[in-house]
């Protein structure tokens, strides 16, 4: 069966054009490889992590998805995940790295975009960029896991602080990249590195090395499930991406959006956008067991 995606989105949203979730193809769904996805405020809800978002990971892992989280998090979070969740790899830092767990030899493997030594040399040039912020703006604060980070700097304007305004949030980012950092804006903090990776960059990579799958000319192997301004660049790559709702929060910020969104917010928007793909991938079994119940008729 030869299979294609349906585009009904114009060029994924661009100019805010993003259609609801309602009117995505299942069909969609039949061609995909894999899902890549965000975590904060897109597959958790209000902060926590809700029964029915992780339920739908299981279920799309059980159906052959390839699955991989694709955060702002740190490392420590990202051990984690990579060690306990039903992930194949999860990217962290917006691409600084990804973990996957060894199945064979059952270990964490770990794989950095710079090599310690680089690392290193970029973390003492962010502490100076941090100390120009925290003079600037006295009521930003490093993100509670920043101890726990290894490429990238975050910095808290709504998690566990008092909510920043606009315009601190923007000045935040700005002194980020008069010093020559990527910085990007998340529901939460605005992150930001010194390395040459983002979140498609390592996402490629990561494809390639694991699956031998190139994402860079087959974009339509994967879909992208995001909420926010630093998920622009997945949303822009990806022909089939989704937003949760309150990504539409964020159209502001933003030039590409997802070609879908979600009726509902976070991982409640999420459990709806993997019904949708569980529905194609169900209709897909359908098919082929139709036709191959054909080919067996005497």
């Amino acid at each position: 069966m030869n299979r294609s995606i349906v585009t009904t989105a114009n060029s994924n949203g661009i100019d805010g054009s993003c259609l609801p979730l309602v009117n995505c193809p299942t069909e969609n769904a039949q061609i995909l490889v894999g899902l890549l996805f965000d975590i904060d405020d897109t597959f958790t809800y209000q902060g926590k992590m809700i029964p029915s978002a992780y339920q739908s990971l299981w279920k799309l892992k059980d159906h052959g998805l390839k699955l991989a989280a694709v955060t702002g998090r740190s490392a420590g979070w990202c051990d984690h995940m990579a060690r306990l969740w039903p992930v194949d790899a999860v990217i962290g830092e917006n691409g600084g790295f990804y973990f996957y767990m060894d199945q064979n030899n059952q270990v964490l493997v770990k794989h950095f975009m710079d090599n310690e030594e680089t690392r290193a040399v970029q973390r003492r040039q962010l502490q100076i960029i941090l100390k120009e912020i925290l003079n600037e703006i006295p009521e930003a604060s490093p993100a509670s896991d920043q101890p726990y980070r290894e490429t990238d700097i975050g910095i808290d304007f709504s998690e566990d602080v008092t909510k920043l305004s606009a315009a601190e949030v923007a000045e935040i980012k700005d002194i980020f990249e008069r010093n020559k950092a990527k910085a990007t804006i998340s529901s939460i903090h605005v992150n930001a590195h010194l390395g040459k990776h983002d979140k498609l960059a390592t996402s490629i990579i990561m494809a390639r090395n694991l699956w031998g799958i190139d994402l860079a000319a087959n974009p339509h192997s994967f879909a992208f499930c995001g909420d926010s301004a630093n998920d622009e660049i997945m949303f822009r790559h990806f022909p089939l991406s989704f937003g949760v709702r309150n990504v539409q929060n964020f159209y502001g910020l933003m030039t590409y959006l997802p070609a879908f969104v979600a009726e509902k917010e976070g991982g409640h928007g999420f459990q709806e956008i993997a019904e949708i793909i569980l529905k194609g991938r169900s209709q897909l079994h359908h098919d082929f067991c139709a036709f191959f119940g054909k080919l067996a008729l005497p």
